[in-house]
Parts: structure tokens; C-alpha cells; sequence
């Protein structure tokens, strides 16, 4: 049957046009600049044109080829953010899905307790606690070693990857691990053939978001990261703004290239976060 088109239906199309395009403009304008300022020569990077006379590809070659003296790093800290975000994730993803399998399907004790008291910590803002966690990196010599920022940011994205899991875990049928009992599977047979599969989706949209957040991170990454050889690329960028005559090109171009990852990263997994994220969003 066909579907009929009504005036109600195209009333609230057109509403969510004029809001969807404007936001879509003012989202991409700051995209679309810093896309402009790449392709760029130095000398009109900043001439405000819309559209550069002589587009040019010269600043990616400069990035890519280490051309400059800021860049001398350049690949060796995009490096340092794949292995760092890349760490972090995984850690989270670990920490997450064995303590909400704990705590909802196994039912220890005192576990909800031991949540609560996790999110708890998100009621304090992150920038807060960089200087306690400088002081307890230093305390057991961590500063300056990329497992500074590992472990901080395990910290900090785990509470939220914990509940998130444990929310969607709630949805799944408790007769699936009575029958897996009674045919005496073990609880790491239970979390191995049963809970993983099931949890594929929340899975790998709170590994998604933890590998996104040390990826984007700069405040931590910048306090516990002074070498040159050890600090990721978001840190490195703060460099290009020490001079008086910043290379404002090789900075947006670089700034580009920085994007790139975790833009691909989103769009690939995007299922996957909005219907793992949503899983865990309410309790049925």
C-alpha cells in the first residue's frame, strides 16, 4: 500500500530542514577553513579569500616529509596517539566489560556500590583532578612515560564504559546464562560463549569512545607528556603558536591530517556507537 503524504508530514519536514541546514553550515564552516588554510600558499593563507588563488598540495608534502622544524617529529607522535588511544582502549575495554559482567551478571557483592561510587567521580570535572593525577604520576615515577596518560585516561573513561555495559547487560535474558548452567558451562565459559557475543554492539561503541577520548585529549597529555619524542601530535600543534610568526598553513594542514583518524574511525563503527550507546542509555 501506498504510503500517503500529508500536510502534517511535510510541515515537519521542512522544520527539521530549516533547523538541520543551518547547523549543518555552521558545523562545517570551521571544517571548511581549516581545509582552506592546507591548501593555502604562506603568503595568502590568511588573506581571507574564500577560496585560495593557486591552491596548492606544497604544505602536506611539508608535514609529510618533516620539512620543518616543528615538524621533525611529526610521524613519531602520530605514533604516540595511535599506540596511546589504541592502549586505551583496549585497557577499558577490558576493565569495562569484566567488571559489568561481574556486576550484573555474577552478582558480587557490593559491586553496585563499587559503580556508584565510580560515576561519582564524573561529578567532579576532569580538568579538576589533572593536577592530583600529576602528583600521583610522579609519586610512582611515571611522568613523562606514555603509560601516564594510559593510565589516566583508563581512569577516566572507564566509570562511564562500566556503565554503559553493565546498563545493556541488564537487557539480556537471564534465562541464557541459567541454560548455559544447567549445561555446566563455567562463568568463563558463560562470559566467553554467551555475554560477548551477545554484547557485540556496546562493545565496540565504548571501546569507540575510549580510544576517541585519549585521542582528543590535550590537558592530561600535555602535563604528563614534556618530551618531544614521547607526547602525542594533539601537543605537539600547541608548539606552531610559541613563534611570533606562526606557520599558520602547516598548522591547519597538520591540524587536517590529525582529524582524519578518528573521523574515520566514528564513521566506520557509527552503528555500531548509536545503537551500543543507546542500548545502555536507559534500563528497561
Amino acid at each position: 500500500m501506498k504510503k500517503r503524504i500529508t500536510l502534517k508530514a511535510i510541515t515537519t519536514e521542512a522544520k527539521l530542514l530549516l533547523i538541520g541546514i543551518p547547523l549543518l553550515i555552521w558545523t562545517m564552516i570551521p571544517i571548511y577553513h581549516l581545509f582552506l588554510f592546507a591548501i593555502s600558499p604562506r603568503d595568502s593563507a590568511t588573506s581571507g579569500r574564500l577560496w585560495p588563488k593557486a591552491p596548492t598540495l606544497d604544505n602536506f608534502e611539508v608535514v609529510f616529509m618533516q620539512k620543518h622544524h616543528y615538524l621533525n617529529y611529526f610521524w613519531l607522535q602520530m605514533g604516540n596517539s595511535l599506540i596511546i588511544a589504541v592502549a586505551v582502549g583496549a585497557i577499558t575495554l577490558f576493565v569495562a566489560t569484566a567488571a559489568a559482567f561481574a556486576i550484573s551478571r555474577l552478582k558480587v557483592r557490593g559491586g553496585r556500590t563499587v559503580m556508584n561510587l565510580a560515576l561519582f567521580t564524573y561529578f567532579i570535572p576532569a580538568a579538576f583532578l589533572a593536577v592530583p593525577m600529576y602528583k600521583t604520576m610522579g609519586n610512582y615515577g611515571l611522568l613523562g612515560s606514555q603509560w601516564a596518560l594510559i593510565l589516566a585516561m583508563v581512569t577516566i573513561a572507564a566509570p562511564y564504559c562500566i556503565w554503559v555495559l553493565k546498563q545493556a547487560s541488564d537487557k539480556l535474558p537471564y534465562e541464557l546464562d541459567e541454560a548455559a548452567k544447567m549445561d555446566g558451562a563455567s562463568p568463563l565459559q558463560l562470559f566467553r560463549l554467551v555475554y560477548l557475543p551477545l554484547m557485540v554492539p556496546s562493545l565496540v561503541a565504548v571501546g569507540t569512545y575510549a580510544l576517541l577520548l585519549a585521542w582528543n585529549e590535550y590537558l592530561y597529555a600535555f602535563l604528563l607528556l614534556s618530551n618531544d619524542r614521547s607526547m602525542t601530535l594533539g601537543v605537539a600543534l600547541g608548539s606552531f603558536l610559541s613563534a611570533d610568526d606562526s606557520p599558520w598553513e602547516l598548522l591547519m594542514t597538520t591540524g587536517l591530517i590529525y582529524a582524519l583518524p578518528p573521523a574515520a574511525i566514528y564513521y566506520t563503527f557509527k552503528r555500531y556507537m548509536v545503537s551500543g550507546l543507546t542500548a545502555g542509555a536507559v534500563k528497561s
